[in-house]
């Protein structure tokens, strides 16, 4: 088994992502393009990059709980119902200095690869299962001008190697 590497300061760049995913000994494919802001933006890219394309939230409980969901982009999420489904208060969406703070990336930017910026682990992650039932999964590789696909079997070497445990919930309906 590939040892842990040692994480990047954050915030991570785009290299510091990258060396980290080779040192886990995850294949990625990147393709650059113009930045999308909005899941319907990047429907041309979608069209030469097969697998999963992600939408990825970041929101905020009344209690000041933070949350990165990272789902697939066709998936439907209540997000008035969201909180009984995830045990914790009602959510609304996280103002964008407080996740350049926590997960140093901008609004547009927002991918579950931002987690290598988060090493207390102050944003509970939580992925998608419809997500999760693609082979290949694909990510901004935290700027969104770019686009990473990995295995989603990676994508949890990934998340495990950051010390965090996948939590993976059925989010539509």
């Amino acid at each position: 088994m590939t040892q842990t590497p040692p994480l990047p300061a954050p915030p991570a760049s785009r290299d510091a992502l990258f060396q980290f995913l080779n040192a886990l000994e995850i294949r990625h494919d990147t393709r650059d393009h113009e930045p999308v802001f909005t899941v319907e933006e990047g429907e041309a890219i979608k069209l030469d990059m097969p697998g999963g394309h992600t939408k990825n939230l970041f929101l905020k409980d009344k209690k000041g709980a933070l949350i990165l969901i990272s789902a697939l982009q066709s998936t439907r999420i209540a997000l008035n119902q969201l909180h009984h489904r995830l045990g914790c208060g009602r959510l609304s969406f996280g103002k964008a200095d407080l996740l350049e703070q926590k997960l140093g990336v901008t609004p547009g930017s927002v991918t579950a690869f931002a987690l290598l910026n988060d090493p207390a682990r102050d944003v509970r992650f939580i992925l998608d299962e419809a997500l999760m039932a693609h082979e290949i999964v694909n990510f901004h590789p935290l700027k969104n001008d770019a686009t990473t696909a990995i295995r989603s079997a990676d994508l949890l070497k990934f998340v495990q190697a950051l010390g965090r445990a996948p939590e993976i919930v059925k989010l539509d309906g």
